[in-house]
């Protein structure tokens, strides 16, 4: 088991994150998902949390979300992602959100844990992000928000930026895999941390679209955006389909690498021997075939699924 939390702070306050993280999630769900690839939001209630009481942010809403991955389908819950076709995996991720630098140590609990937890500040101006994943408008180094006036935001900009608030979340990444476990622990954690990045960075990058927005029209938005999501998704057709096709009577043209052959129950000429040809008793008789043609292309599976390959944003 690996835990570390995150610790990524926002120039916004927690109200207003609160609108601005419902508005990125559902336009970037929206932007990523294809014909039968993509996140369909099944159900999107309510939660009331039994010991928190109303849980604030992405854990207001419950959200049952399935990850359609080619014929993959990867089962997310708010608090806890499970993969079905891996038992011995499993990633655990508590979030919470307070206005203030990223100072708070004990945030989820002072109780000692039995695996020591890796504290890790992420800087959505600063910190490196896949360079797939870059785009210039999104730089929070050069951005402006021609709305709140907020940015450029320069290097040290934490210290002294007002207003500001953090992002905690404590992630917990479990492969019982004898052999595999450190490695793929360490991935996915990097994969976790260049999610929350890049979400991170889009939220604030996006301020001017959302800023005005009041809950409930963040919450009309997310729904229409939604329903346009599961649209566009649609229903995954299959990779192979078999029908019955009657074979003509007549000749069957092949592909352009063979020759066409007629249906015909008789042996083909080339097999034949020679009727003028005198047998040789001293050797075994035998027949010559034809060098069959090479093929013209090789046929390649798809990659089914990456960590660095899912749709990229533009």
């Amino acid at each position: 088991m690996l835990m570390k939390e995150y610790r990524i702070c926002m120039p916004l306050t927690v109200e207003e994150y609160r609108i601005g993280q419902l508005y990125m999630i559902s336009k970037h769900s929206h932007e990523q998902s294809e014909r039968g690839e993509g996140v369909e939001v099944v159900q999107n209630e309510p939660y009331e949390d039994p010991e928190h009481g109303s849980v604030s942010f992405s854990c207001e809403s419950y959200r049952h979300r399935n990850i359609h991955i080619f014929c993959c389908r990867l089962y997310i819950s708010s608090h806890t992602k499970n993969c079905s076709f891996l038992p011995k995996f499993s990633i655990h991720i508590e979030t919470k959100y307070e206005d203030n630098k990223g100072s708070n140590d004990n945030i989820f609990g002072a109780e000692p844990k039995d695996e020591e937890t890796e504290v890790c500040f992420v800087d959505i101006a600063y910190d490196e992000i896949p360079e797939r994943h870059y785009k210039e408008l999104e730089d929070l180094r050069y951005f402006k928000s021609k709305k709140t006036n907020r940015g450029v935001l320069q290097e040290g900009w934490i210290d002294t930026q007002d207003p500001i608030m953090c992002s905690y979340k404590l992630v917990t990444v479990k492969f019982e895999v004898w052999g595999l476990q450190t490695r793929v622990e360490q991935f996915v954690h990097k994969v976790i941390r260049d999610i929350l990045l890049l979400g991170h960075r889009q939220a604030f990058a996006w301020v001017d679209e959302w800023i005005d927005m009041t809950m409930e029209e963040v919450r009309e938005y997310e729904r229409a955006t939604q329903e346009a999501t599961n649209l566009k998704i649609g229903t995954f057709p299959p990779a192979i389909s078999i029908t019955e096709t009657p074979l003509p009577s007549s000749n069957r043209s092949g592909p352009n690498s063979a020759p066409s052959t007629p249906l015909s129950t008789e042996a083909p000429e080339f097999l034949s021997v020679p009727k003028e040809r005198p047998r040789k008793k001293s050797a075994p008789e035998t027949l010559t075939l034809p060098d069959p043609g090479r093929r013209d292309s090789i046929f390649k599976l798809p990659s089914f699924f990456s960590w660095n390959s899912s749709p990229q944003p533009e």
